[in-house]
C-alpha cells in the first residue's frame, strides 16, 4: 500500500501576502488607466499617484510579513529564476519614474510608467503560476485572471476618483467583461483538475458566493451607468448615473480584492503526494521497499 501525504492549506502566505497582490493589481491597473488619460489629454496625476501608493502599500505588507525584514534585499539576487526578483526590480524603477511623472506632469513618463506597471502585474501573475505544488495557483488560466482583475480594479478606482465620462465607463465595462471571461475560464480549468477539488470547494463557500455576487452586481452597475451616460447630453451625468458609477467602482474593486484574498489564503491547498516506496532502514538509501 502506498503512503499518501494528504493535501493541506499553505500557511506561509497570509492576508499580508494577499495584500501585495491586491495593491499591486489595483495600482498597476490604475497606472495603466491614468496613462491612457494622459495620452487623451485628461488629468492623470491623482490616479497615477494613487496607483503608486497602492503598489507601495502592497510591497510594504510583504516586507512586514518577513520575520527578518532586512532579508527582503535577498529577493534581488535571482533575476534569472525568480519572478519575485523580477517583480522587485520592476518596482524599483516603476515607483521613482511614476513619481517623476506626477511631479513633472509628464505624459511620456506616465506612459513609460504604465508599461512598467503592466510588467509588474505580469510578474505577479507568474509568481502564482510558478507555484507547482498548489493546483489553484498552478492553473494556466491564473495569468489572464490576474491581469484582467488588475485592470478591472484599476478602472474601478479611476471611477471612484471622479472620472465618470463615457470613455472611462466604457473602459471599465470592457475591463470587467474581460475579468468575467477570465474568471469563467479559470473556474473551468479548475474543474478539469482533480487535484483542485478542495480549492473548488472554497469557491462554493458563503464568502466566495458573496464575492461572486458583488462581481456580477458590479458588472450590472457599470453597464447601467454607461447606459445612462449615453442617453444624456454630452458631458452631462444625471444623479442616478453618478450613483451607479460610484457603486460600480466600489463593487468591482471590493469583489476583486475578496477573490484574491480567498485565492491566496483559503484556496491554496498543497497538492497531495503519494509515496509508492520508502527507503529501507539500514540500507544507506540503496534499497527501497513498498509502503
Amino acid at each position: 500500500m502506498s503512503q499518501t501525504v494528504t493535501s493541506r492549506r499553505q500557511r506561509y502566505w497570509d492576508l499580508r501576502a494577499a495584500g501585495n497582490f491586491i495593491g499591486g493589481g489595483t495600482g498597476s491597473g490604475l497606472i495603466v488607466v491614468a496613462a491612457i488619460a494622459a495620452v487623451a489629454g485628461e488629468p492623470f496625476r491623482l490616479p497615477l499617484a494613487l496607483g503608486l501608493g497602492f503598489i507601495a502599500a502592497g510591497l510594504s505588507l510583504v516586507w512586514l510579513e518577513i520575520g527578518k525584514p532586512w532579508r527582503a534585499f535577498n529577493v534581488f539576487f535571482h533575476p534569472r529564476t525568480s519572478w519575485m526578483t523580477r517583480e522587485g526590480i520592476v518596482a524599483t524603477v516603476l515607483i521613482p519614474l511614476g513619481a517623476i511623472a506626477v511631479a513633472a506632469d509628464s505624459v511620456p513618463a506616465a506612459v513609460l510608467a504604465a508599461l512598467l506597471a503592466a510588467g509588474f502585474l505580469f510578474c505577479q501573475a507568474r509568481i502564482l503560476r510558478a507555484a507547482r505544488g498548489i493546483p489553484a495557483w498552478r492553473q494556466a488560466e491564473i495569468v489572464p485572471l490576474i491581469l484582467a482583475t488588475g485592470l478591472a480594479e484599476g478602472s474601478a478606482v479611476f471611477l471612484l476618483a471622479g472620472s465618470h465620462a463615457v470613455p472611462w465607463l466604457t473602459l471599465a465595462l470592457l475591463a470587467v467583461l474581460a475579468r468575467e471571461a477570465a474568471w469563467l475560464a479559470y473556474r473551468s480549468g479548475l474543474g478539469g483538475t482533480p487535484a483542485a477539488a478542495r480549492a473548488l470547494g472554497v469557491f462554493a463557500t458563503p464568502p466566495a458566493r458573496l464575492a461572486r455576487a458583488a462581481q456580477l452586481a458590479g458588472l450590472a452597475a457599470v453597464a447601467l451607468a454607461l447606459g445612462f451616460a449615453l442617453l444624456l447630453a454630452p458631458g452631462a451625468l444625471a444623479a442616478p448615473a453618478t450613483l451607479l458609477a460610484w457603486t460600480s467602482g466600489v463593487l468591482v474593486a471590493l469583489s476583486g480584492w475578496g477573490v484574491k484574498a480567498l485565492l491566496i489564503t483559503r484556496a491554496a491547498f498543497i497538492r497531495a503526494v503519494v509515496l509508492p516506496v520508502v527507503p529501507t532502514r539500514g540500507s544507506g538509501g540503496r534499497h527501497a521497499r513498498p509502503v
